[in-house]
């Protein structure tokens, strides 16, 4: 199992976020718009990232020990096609495991992967082409 060193714990942008779906009931939205109304939050948005990311900051042990346990990375991990024909080259399979983004750069063909990736966990996003993906089937948890 080899680590790459492409490893970036900052947030993502806006253009790097996830989109999630909620369902709240009505009398929550109605203090959450109450909040906005009064200045509190500049949107809907903005109280409900901030709240999650108070209740990540009140788990934050919990999640360190986790990913130290699991072996994982946490932030962004980037597999190039040099990463990869490198892993290639010196007969190595990686397990990849992040808790954050992980992706496969796009011009990687899905026989690479296929012949270098042995596992991927991630908690978060995973880009790859459809390809990639289709070639890592079974690979993926």
């Amino acid at each position: 199992m080899s680590k790459l060193k492409l490893i970036d714990t900052s947030r993502p942008k806006g253009g790097e976020t996830e989109k999630i779906t909620i369902n709240l009931g009505p009398i929550d939205l109605g203090q959450i718009d109450l909040l906005v109304e009064e200045g509190f939050y500049s949107n809907r948005t903005d109280l409900i990232r901030t709240a999650i990311r108070n209740q990540i900051a009140v788990h934050a042990q919990v999640v360190a020990e986790t990913v130290t346990r699991r072996a994982m990375v946490l932030g962004m991990q980037h597999f190039s096609r040099q990463d990869l024909e490198a892993a290639q080259a010196a007969h190595e399979q990686l397990d990849i495991h992040v808790l954050g983004l992980a992706s496969i750069a796009a011009d990687v063909p899905p026989e690479l992967a296929a012949a270098t990736i042995a596992s991927v966990v991630v908690l978060g996003a995973f880009h790859a082409s459809p390809a990639v993906k289709a070639a890592l089937t079974g690979r993926i948890s």
